[in-house]
C-alpha cells in the first residue's frame, strides 16, 4: 500500500519481440529520442558497471522538463530501476522500473512502474503529474512496441550522417552563431523566418520556416538542448512529410592545431507512406534517402559555411 501522498501506477503493453531484444533497446540511451516521443536528449553523466547517472530532457504536457536520474540495470532479471535525483516541479520525487517478461520465444510483456509525489503534496500538482505520467507512459510504450516490431523494416529507412568544416576561429563564436537562431533570417539565405523561445536557460523551442531549392518553404518545430560552447542537440517534433524522425547535434571541437572542427550530425527515419506523394510514383526508399540526405546536408553546410565566415571574421579583428 502506498504511503500518504505517494502515487504508484503501472502501465503495460505486449510486444511481438524477444524479451532480451526489448530490454536491450530500453537499456541503450542512444535509442531513447527515437523510440520515446517525449524524449529530446539524453546524456550519460557517470557509469559504474550496471549503475549509471543520466541527464534527460523531455516534454511533459507541452513543457520541456529536465532532470538527472540514476539507473540500475539487471540483464538477468530483465529489469531497469530508475530514480530521479532532483525532480522538476511540480514533481517532488519520482522513481520506478522497466520490467520485461517473456511470454514466448518471440513475445514479451513490458511493464512500466512509477511512484511519485507532488511538491508539498499539492493536489493540483499531483493531478498535473498524473496526466503527464499517463500520457508519456502510454506514448512511450506504444512507441517502444512499434519500434521493436518494425526494426527489420526500418533498417533501410533509418540512417545517420554528418558534415564537418574546419574553422580558423573560436568554438565559442561558432556556438554563438548556431545558438542565436533568432538571427538566422538575417544570416542564412535558406531561412525565411524563425520563432525562438528560451523560457529556461539552455532549453530552446525553435520554429523555423526554411526555403528549399525550388523556392517552396516548409515549417519545422524543434526542441534544442544547449551546452555552451561545444554542443547543441535537438529533436524535431514537427517534421517534413518524408520523415518520421529527425534528431541531430551541432558540435564544436577544438583541435590540436588550434583550429575548430564544426560538425552537423543528423539521424533520420524516413516515412515510406509519403514517398510516392512527395517524389512521384516511381520513387522508392533509395530516392527518398538521397533526397532527404541532400536537402539536410545542403542546409547544414550552408549554415556551417556562414558560421565559419562569422567566426573567422571575428578572430581576424
Amino acid at each position: 500500500m502506498a504511503a500518504e501522498g505517494l502515487r504508484e501506477v503501472e502501465h503495460g503493453i505486449t510486444v511481438e519481440a524477444p524479451a532480451m531484444a526489448v530490454f536491450r533497446l530500453i537499456a541503450g540511451l542512444e535509442n531513447w529520442p527515437r523510440i520515446f516521443p517525449p524524449t529530446i536528449h539524453v546524456e550519460q553523466l557517470e557509469c559504474d558497471g550496471d549503475r549509471e547517472r543520466i541527464a534527460i530532457w523531455a516534454t511533459a504536457n507541452g513543457e520541456v522538463k529536465n532532470w538527472a536520474s540514476r539507473r540500475t540495470l539487471d540483464p538477468e532479471a530483465l529489469r531497469i530501476d530508475f530514480r530521479q535525483e532532483v525532480s522538476a516541479p511540480p514533481v517532488a520525487a519520482m522513481g520506478g522500473a522497466w520490467i520485461v517478461e517473456p511470454t514466448g520465444a518471440d513475445a514479451s510483456r513490458v511493464r512500466l512502474l512509477h511512484d511519485y509525489r507532488a511538491v508539498d503534496d499539492d493536489p493540483t500538482g499531483l493531478e498535473w503529474i498524473d496526466r503527464a505520467v499517463d500520457r508519456n507512459s502510454r506514448s512511450e510504450l506504444a512507441a517502444l512496441k512499434a519500434n521493436v516490431e518494425r526494426v527489420r523494416a526500418e533498417e533501410e529507412l533509418a540512417f545517420s550522417f554528418e558534415d564537418t568544416v574546419v574553422v580558423d576561429g573560436s568554438a565559442k563564436d561558432l556556438y554563438d552563431f548556431v545558438n542565436e537562431a533568432h538571427l538566422w533570417p538575417e544570416r542564412l539565405p535558406h531561412v525565411a523566418s524563425v520563432e525562438l523561445r528560451e523560457d529556461n536557460p539552455g532549453v530552446q523551442s525553435l520554429r523555423m520556416e526554411t526555403r528549399a531549392k525550388d523556392g517552396s518553404t516548409h515549417t519545422t518545430h524543434s526542441y534544442r538542448v544547449c551546452f555552451p560552447h561545444h554542443k547543441i542537440a535537438y529533436k524535431q517534433v514537427t517534421l517534413p512529410a518524408l520523415m518520421t524522425l529527425h534528431t541531430g547535434c551541432w558540435t564544436f571541437v577544438e583541435r590540436e592545431d588550434g583550429r575548430v572542427a564544426a560538425t552537423s550530425q543528423h539521424s533520420v527515419v524516413l516515412n515510406p507512406a509519403n514517398i510516392a506523394r512527395v517524389l512521384g510514383e516511381t520513387a522508392g526508399t533509395a530516392e527518398a534517402r538521397g533526397y532527404v540526405h541532400g536537402a539536410l546536408s545542403a542546409n547544414s553546410l550552408a549554415t556551417l559555411g556562414h558560421a565559419k565566415e562569422y567566426a573567422e571574421g571575428r578572430s581576424a579583428r
